[in-house]
């Protein structure tokens, strides 16, 4: 970036695993999110929490402007699913489903977020992944057609 050049962009990236069947593990999350939060800090993102369930995964980023939200997100399945192929850190083949939701936030809502995702396992006893995303959508007010949806469970 040019010197004078001011952001401050913060952005919630929401995501899905394709095929249920070799959903991330509870033992192996964690070396995952680890894994993500160094893909993000080489695109000079600043990566604020890291989360998720089994199906699914709550990325909080300082976004980089130089950098696309969608070239982030490709960069991060594709080197992610690599690895956790690589690694064996599922069973079978690894993928994530196409598609993601984006969503910004002021600085002044940086702690409730990041709660919120610090809490997701908690989270999804009581509510599930569909709901939950349905409702970001909603929230926002983005239009969208539930056949372009993730597949859920």
């Amino acid at each position: 970036m040019k010197p004078g050049t001011y952001t401050q962009l913060y952005i919630q990236i929401i995501f899905a695993v394709k095929n249920r069947d070799v959903a991330l593990k509870k033992t192996t999350r964690k070396i995952i999110f680890k894994y993500m939060s160094g893909i993000i800090s080489k695109m000079n993102h600043k990566s604020i929490i890291i989360n998720g369930a089994s199906d699914h995964v709550h990325i909080f980023i300082g976004l980089n402007p130089t950098k696309s939200i969608s070239d982030t997100v490709r960069d991060i399945k594709r080197s992610t699913s690599k690895y956790i192929n690589k690694e064996k850190l599922c069973n079978g083949r690894f993928e994530w489903q196409e598609g993601y939701g984006a969503f910004s936030y002021s600085r002044s809502q940086i702690n409730s977020v990041y709660n919120y995702i610090l809490k997701q396992e908690e989270h999804h006893k009581k509510r599930t992944f569909k709901d939950e995303y349905i409702d970001f959508l909603e929230k926002y007010g983005i239009e969208y057609n539930h056949k372009y949806l993730f597949e859920f469970r």
